[in-house]
């Protein structure tokens, strides 16, 4: 099956006028504006023979301020449909089969998107009354606590920080100095603060969950994204794996996103990543513990890569793979 959100005229009116396309706060010579063609494969292998049922769940990207999805493909040999996980409300793509089942089975999503780099800080524009923080933006994750050690960290780094707008900035030049981007060892990659905060290194999603807990103890509204970095310097390729940041709400000025992990290792582009963001990224989808529809057998710690599951258990033979190419370069 095939199936094509297509907007032609809509892609060939950005192609354009990306070219001329500027943003406060971008860095001199970084690209205001990407559009490319995102695709995204999944491979399950090795169905077990006497299986009774395949689930399968993609996070979709969507439209919003900051992006546009130009097109959308979806090929599968699978009937599918298109469903919305409850907590955060982000789009899936969700895919089921009954026995008899094949050995295997392919999917691909492709999405055309057109990236927007933008900065907050010092915009003139009113953040939209539709995407106000709502009680789960205060509140803890499974990994993400709110009191004890990380209220403590919390309380040492906006020491003397008066405004929402401070504290958060407070938050955000802590963690980028005391933290280490290290993907060696044991319990990096999951979020998890508390160990953010003992051993302090971790990958991109370990910098942003003790953001967020540190945020929230200290009643400032805090949300996880998580998509796909695109590389500066190139046009197409594959893309190993993939990259998060924070967003943290203050009164007046909306959303303010973070990127605290890029921020330690680029340490020239620290100003640039707080309060906005640049065009080298896609968005999929926000938030943690996520409940998807229709359910799967828990909740998911996040969602960017696809969830499997075989007569209700998690199946790990599956094989994914991501890539992308830049439209009408």
């Amino acid at each position: 099956m095939r199936r094509t959100l297509a907007a032609g005229t809509a892609l060939a009116a950005l192609i354009v006028a990306s070219a001329g396309a500027t943003a406060a706060g971008v860095e001199p010579g970084a690209p205001a504006t990407r559009t490319f063609r995102f695709t995204y494969t999944v491979t399950v292998r090795d169905i077990p023979a006497g299986a009774r049922r395949l689930s399968i769940w993609v996070p979709v990207p969507e439209t919003d301020p900051h992006q546009e999805v130009l097109d959308l493909v979806v090929r599968s040999p699978l009937e599918y449909s298109f469903t919305r996980e409850h907590r955060y409300g982000n789009r899936l793509l969700h895919l089921a089969a009954n026995a008899p089942l094949p050995d295997s089975i392919d999917l691909t999503l492709e999405a055309v998107v057109a990236r927007r780099a933008y900065r907050v800080l010092g915009a003139k524009t009113q953040p939209p009354e539709n995407d106000r923080p709502a009680s789960r933006d205060l509140g803890p994750d499974a990994l993400v606590p709110i009191d004890g050690q990380i209220a403590a960290e919390a309380r040492k780094a906006t020491k003397g920080a008066r405004t929402q707008l401070d504290k958060a900035r407070a938050i955000y030049e802590y963690v980028t100095s005391t933290m280490h981007y290290d993907k060696s060892g044991q319990g990096w990659g999951r979020g998890d603060a508390l160990r953010a905060c003992d051993v302090r290194s971790g990958n991109c999603t370990d910098f942003h969950s003790l953001i967020i807990g540190m945020a929230r103890s200290c009643r400032i509204p805090a949300r996880f994204v998580i998509g796909f970095p695109l590389p500066e310097n190139q046009k197409q390729g594959a893309i190993p794996g993939y990259h998060c940041w924070a967003e943290m709400y203050v009164e007046g000025i909306g959303w303010l996103p973070v990127d605290s992990s890029e921020a330690s290792k680029h340490p020239e582009k620290r100003s640039t990543f707080f309060g906005g963001l640049d065009a080298n990224r896609v968005e999929f989808t926000r938030g943690r513990d996520l409940e998807l529809e229709p359910p799967a057998s828990e909740r998911l710690n996040f969602l960017v890569y696809p969830r499997v599951e075989v007569d209700g258990v998690v199946y790990t033979g599956v094989v994914q793979s991501f890539s992308f190419a830049e439209v009408g370069t």
